[in-house]
């Protein structure tokens, strides 16, 4: 468990190291405290607590630098944070938004769960019933074709905290987890490992054992370029 702040703070120290080819492409799975994310385009409708709330849900708030509207992290979450530099894989942002909801859904076939993607909504969903109910989360930013931010997936997480906002300003859909999905507490560290495994599919990579910090995260080696 790690306070967002701190990984943010890893986070851009790793991108500047990335960006200049002093670091191979990384990625971070972490878990944070809880906590509200605003991205650049939050509307104010979207937010649903006050100062006392989120006292009261012993919870942060940030202000953040990636794309989309307000979301929660917190225990149970999967977050995962790729710093890619894109040109050893492709220049192209669209791409790597579809790359990233397809490693999730491989991710989800592990656990015999069909994900999807919404035309028109980054993420990805699942079938509840004849509605559709969002697992994955998705917001990025991306500058000299590096990306930092990413996914946060729900797997045992307590869907309680999405009540005080609009997850991503989308209205009409509800959340869900993995957890509620199977009907059991799944454990983080075999959904990291299944992750990985799909990550490197999807991205066409190696991952090795080299933590950077005594962080739960893999160092993944440049991929040849594909643009």
């Amino acid at each position: 468990m790690i306070r967002f702040a701190e990984a943010w703070d890893l986070q851009r120290a790793i991108f500047d190291e990335v960006c200049s080819e002093q670091r191979h492409d990384s990625l971070l799975l972490l878990e944070h405290p809880h906590v509200f994310t605003l991205g650049r385009v939050t509307q104010q409708t979207s937010i649903l607590f006050n100062e006392a709330t989120l006292k009261r849900l012993d919870a942060e708030m940030f202000e953040i630098d990636r794309g989309g509207d307000v979301t929660y992290h917190g225990p149970g979450q999967l977050v995962g944070y790729p710093i890619l530099k894109l040109s050893h894989f492709k220049e192209d942002l669209g791409w790597y938004l579809r790359a990233l909801e397809e490693s999730i859904i491989q991710m989800l076939a592990t656990y015999s769960i069909d994900g999807f993607r919404v035309q028109g909504k980054t993420g990805v969903w699942v079938n509840a019933g004849a509605n559709e109910e969002k697992i994955c989360a998705i917001g990025i930013k991306a500058s000299r074709w590096c990306t930092m931010h990413g996914f946060a997936l729900n797997v045992n997480t307590d869907l309680g905290y999405f009540e005080h906002i609009v997850p991503c300003g989308i209205a009409d859909k509800n959340v869900t987890s993995l957890q509620k999905i199977l009907g059991r507490e799944i454990p983080l560290d075999e959904v990291k490992e299944r992750y990985r495994q799909a990550f490197a599919s999807v991205f066409d990579v190696t991952l090795n054992a080299n933590a950077l910090t005594s962080l739960p995260q893999q160092v993944s080696q440049p991929a040849p370029d594909r643009s």
